[in-house]
């Protein structure tokens, strides 16, 4: 077995940095129209709406939400987005520069594995001169393929990235490591197998993806770097065994969630195992489709599943074919064999038998194990094809790879054009058509909004979330009676939605049936007990006459969330109505110390004022609750009695003025008009 091989280093110094800064370059230049993409997707549960990031300081940040986001059971991702919030907050630019630079760097990594590899003992003597060039076009083309697009660009998949640096990082420590053995070298061996062994239990609370890292360490070690199994197990067993016990914080962090990450994946979540893997035959055909030719890209495939074997049935032949040349190759043609084992690893945990229900088929997961592909098509190309040609065929699909990438980031640029686009090029995603729904809702494009929540639900009638979603739509368009049966549905289907419960409530209060409301806020109280569930419940409860209670929920409300206005304000009704105007006045001026806009406040504060003679105080705020709600007849019009009181008729005419115009057949704003006129006089 010949030594590792090296290339000269009076020439590769300078080649060194040169290919490096090419390849930073290409990427930046690939990813640079990407930077101002807005959150989007699940960027919301990963950063926007995650509240462990928001103190760095705090245990909370490796205690990341156990609610099936893409931050559930993966404390290091949760840690980085920490960081980057203490740094910028909720400016966009700074996480996808994070993201940008952790891409950058993987296909730095990917180029020094390779490189090493390729110039070691098995393959030196036969690559080991063109090393360097092949493993450049090896990270090129694989950085700037198209298919990565989502994974660097979407914030919440730093888990896909981050994993792939340490999953790399680990490759290069071991390869290194097995360098400084050759060289007699022992403290560098010790100090790249530590580096190894923490960066794969990094890499192990990062993503399950982990899980194979050890398992392909023992195969680069066998293919390229020992010649066999047992050579590398007596040559690094130390090293491999400890990677393998690396495990053990996989467990756990599995245990911790359940054996599953919350609602996103897991065996009793609604999703058998075969169907799963019948749908994981046509997603692996797929993404090596879409590694060849990378149209169209997809940011979201929905929860499909396959039902029958029949129905993938090529697509399976295919990949069990593929699985037993991976295994023939692995015994006879090492080296054709990895790249196989490569690819079906990197993508067992997430497409084999555990069900992933939130997302069957996604193109992230291709991430890292689109480098097989592409370095056998590189190795393949370049032996086959004499002279410069193959170089000029790869250099020109790195080109057109990045003019797609390039181009594929322009339909980030904002929901609109991201959902749109996805249900352009894949309408059976009853998803795609929700999240392009809720879209069209918030831009007050109502009608649009109700055909793409139809649509959605008619691909998957029990698709809860779109129930939801329709039904929330519903309630601020104020059709309560249809909202409320959608929430229903999506309680049928999903019992312990706490959000379908709050909102069925809050339709039934709105439809006049206070007491049919309550027991569904109890029900939420149960599974949430949140403020804004016991802020509900007591609204509810008012509603209902149950006045004690209402105050007792307000009060709950107000101990979980302080800064809640709108608890304040209730409970000052509910005081008025006791007559104990002093409570009640100190509720209102605690609502306006949190929310001094609050016009309800300060059209109550204002009478309460007036009803003790304070008449410059409540001319005060009842001026302000006009200023806030123009259209409220009854604020202007008690504004103009306080002015009247004060004795200044010609404003307190103006405001009854205003009041008759936004309420013509009021008999007695006609009369407090006249009055105001008699007082003129």
């Amino acid at each position: 077995m010949t030594q590792t091989g090296r290339i000269p280093p009076t020439t590769w110094l300078d080649r060194r940095v040169l290919t490096a800064t090419l390849l930073i370059l290409a990427v930046v230049l690939a990813y640079a129209n990407s930077l101002r993409t807005p959150f989007l997707f699940d960027d919301a549960g990963a950063v926007v709406d995650n509240p462990t990031i928001r103190r760095l300081g705090s245990l909370d940040v490796l205690r990341p939400p156990t609610d099936g986001s893409t931050t559930t059971g993966r404390p290091i991702v949760n840690l980085s987005y920490a960081i980057n919030y203490a740094i910028h907050g909720d400016r966009v630019l700074g996480y996808h520069l994070v993201n940008l630079g952790i891409h950058a760097a993987n296909a730095l990594l990917l180029l020094g594995v390779v490189r090493r590899l390729l110039a070691g003992p098995v393959l030196g003597s036969r690559l080991g001169a063109r090393a360097a060039e092949v493993a450049f076009l090896v990270a090129l083309l694989w950085a700037l393929h198209p298919l990565q697009t989502e994974s660097v660009v979407c914030i919440a998949q730093r888990t896909e990235t981050f994993c792939a640096f340490f999953y790399l990082l680990v490759l290069y420590a071991v390869v290194r490591a097995a360098e400084a053995a050759t060289g007699a070298d022992s403290g560098a061996r010790v100090r790249w197998s530590v580096l190894a062994v923490v960066a794969s239990l990094t890499g192990m609370a990062t993503k399950e993806v982990m899980v194979t890292v050890p398992v392909v360490a023992w195969l680069v070690d066998r293919t390229f770097l020992a010649g066999s199994f047992g050579a590398a197990w007596r040559a690094r067993r130390w090293l491999h065994g400890a990677l393998a016990g690396t495990w053990l914080l996989l467990a756990w962090l599995v245990t911790q969630g359940g054996g599953g990450r919350g609602v996103a994946a897991g065996f009793e979540l609604g999703v058998s195992s075969w169907s799963y893997l019948l749908k994981q035959c046509e997603a692996l055909v797929h993404y090596l489709q879409l590694t060849v030719w990378p149209h169209p890209l997809v940011v979201d495939y929905g929860t499909a599943v396959v039902r029958s074997a029949a129905d993938v049935f090529w697509q399976g032949v295919l990949v069990l074919a593929g699985l037993g040349v991976t295994v023939w190759a692995l015994m006879r043609r090492p080296v054709a064999g990895f790249l196989g084992a490569w690819f079906f690893l990197l993508l067992a945990p997430s497409s084999s038998v555990v069900p992933l229900v939130t997302q069957t088929m996604a193109e992230h997961r291709m991430y890292l194990a689109l480098a097989a592909p592409i370095a056998g098509a590189v190795v393949f190309l370049l032996g086959r094809w004499p002279g410069g040609a193959a170089r000029i065929v790869l250099g020109v699909v790195a080109v057109g790879w990045g003019a797609v990438t390039v181009a594929r980031n322009r339909d980030y640029r904002d929901a609109l054009t991201l959902w749109s686009a996805s249900v352009a090029d894949y309408p059976r995603s009853a998803r795609a058509h929700n999240n392009l729904a809720l879209v069209l809702q918030q831009q007050g494009r109502h009608d649009a909004a109700r055909d793409h929540f139809a649509r959605a639900l008619a691909i998957d009638p029990a698709y809860a979330t779109g129930h939801y979603n329709a039904g929330v739509a519903m309630l601020a368009e104020r059709r309560f009676e249809e909202a409320a049966a959608r929430f229903e549905t999506a309680l049928r289907l999903a019992p312990r939605h706490v959000d379908a419960l709050v909102n069925l409530g809050n339709a039934l209060v709105q439809l006049r049936r206070p007491t049919e409301a309550i027991p569904y806020f109890e029900r939420a109280l149960g599974l949430r007990p949140a403020a804004d569930v016991y802020y509900n419940l007591g609204v509810a409860c008012a509603d209902a006459g149950r006045g004690e209670a209402a105050a007792g929920h307000f009060t709950a409300a107000l101990k979980r969330d302080p800064r809640l206005p709108e608890a304040h304000v209730q409970l000052a009704r509910l005081q008025e109505r006791e007559r104990r105007a002093t409570e009640a006045e100190a509720h209102y001026r605690s609502a306006l110390e949190l929310a001094p806009n609050h016009a309800a406040a300060h059209a109550r504060l204002g009478l309460l004022c007036a009803r003790s003679d304070r008449l410059v105080d409540a001319a005060l705020h009842l001026r302000e609750a006009a200023r806030l709600t123009p259209g409220d007849a009854d604020v202007h019009a008690n504004l103009g009695n306080v002015l009247l009181l004060q004795g200044q008729p010609r404003e307190a005419l103006v405001s009854y003025e205003t009041a008759l115009r936004l309420r013509p057949g009021d008999a007695r704003l006609r009369d407090s008009i006249a009055e105001a006129r008699e007082q003129l006089r």
